[in-house]
């Protein structure tokens, strides 16, 4: 893996020591630059938790990918660079269905000077830097406010701050795990219809105020207050828009449902 070209894919040029100030700046950049993407799923492409493979297609082809693959790379960048990181297993929150199963969700936990931090790129939104673990203290970030708290079976939850009341966003135990265990939820995802990734086309990533998306057909914009939508008529008006706001090219053809 170039290290140089990874740090150019997401325009980071800072110090490369494995500090706090240093993890803050590449989640940071990582999420502006490398968007959250499921189009291999709808393009009928196998997403394989390869190394190789995803560094091919998020570095080289200028692609975004889904938490498996976000973190599964960043995870690789991070211990690249000399931190003391790993893979943990997170179970996704869902307001009708309750927590997923185990390896739902693929995040890192970070020490650094004895200190662990909760780093997610492959969650779409959420903090622009890492969170501490520590329960019962509201972490203010840029994208808003979390905290954490320990559950039952020796689980973290993380939360949000929605509307004056705590949402939370997942549960996760502080086990370290091997990139293969996420083999089967990962071909879940891709496969079944009871996936979220498999129902809709998604494609988004944060800016400094606010939020480009892509949702199906729809090009949603927010930027501070303001929020503009736009109905993408055919598939030539998607590619076009995928190609201005997320710089991503696309050379196949969407197979038809």
């Amino acid at each position: 893996m170039n290290i140089e070209l990874y740090l150019n894919r997401i325009g980071y040029s800072g110090s490369v020591n494995p500090t706090l100030d240093v993890l803050i700046g590449l989640q940071n950049a990582h999420l502006l630059n490398i968007p959250f993407e499921n189009l291999d799923i709808h393009y009928g492409v196998p997403i394989e938790l390869d190394i190789h493979k995803l560094y091919n297609k998020i570095i080289l082809k200028q692609r975004g990918g889904f938490c498996y693959e976000l973190n599964g790379l960043f995870y690789e960048l991070l211990t690249h660079l000399g931190f003391s990181a790993k893979r943990i297993s997170a179970r996704v929150y869902d307001k009708m269905d309750g927590y997923g199963k185990d390896f739902d969700h693929l995040a890192i936990i970070v020490s650094i000077n004895g200190v662990e931090y909760l780093s997610d790129v492959g969650f779409g939104e959420f903090a622009f830097a890492p969170l501490k673990i520590e329960t019962g203290i509201i972490q203010h970030d840029k994208r808003g406010d979390y905290v954490l708290h320990r559950y039952e079976d020796n689980y973290y939850r993380v939360s949000k701050l929605e509307n004056d009341t705590w949402i939370p966003e997942y549960i996760f135990i502080n086990t370290g795990r091997a990139l293969n265990e996420f083999h089967e939820m990962c071909i879940y995802h891709q496969t079944s219809p009871k996936s979220h990734f498999t129902q809709k086309i998604l494609i988004t990533r944060p800016t400094q105020n606010g939020r480009i998306t892509i949702s199906e057909n729809t090009l949603r914009i927010k930027n501070g207050n303001a929020i503009t939508e736009t109905y993408l008529e055919n598939e030539e008006a998607f590619k076009a828009i995928l190609l201005k706001y997320f710089r991503i090219a696309l050379d196949t053809h969407k197979p038809s449902r």
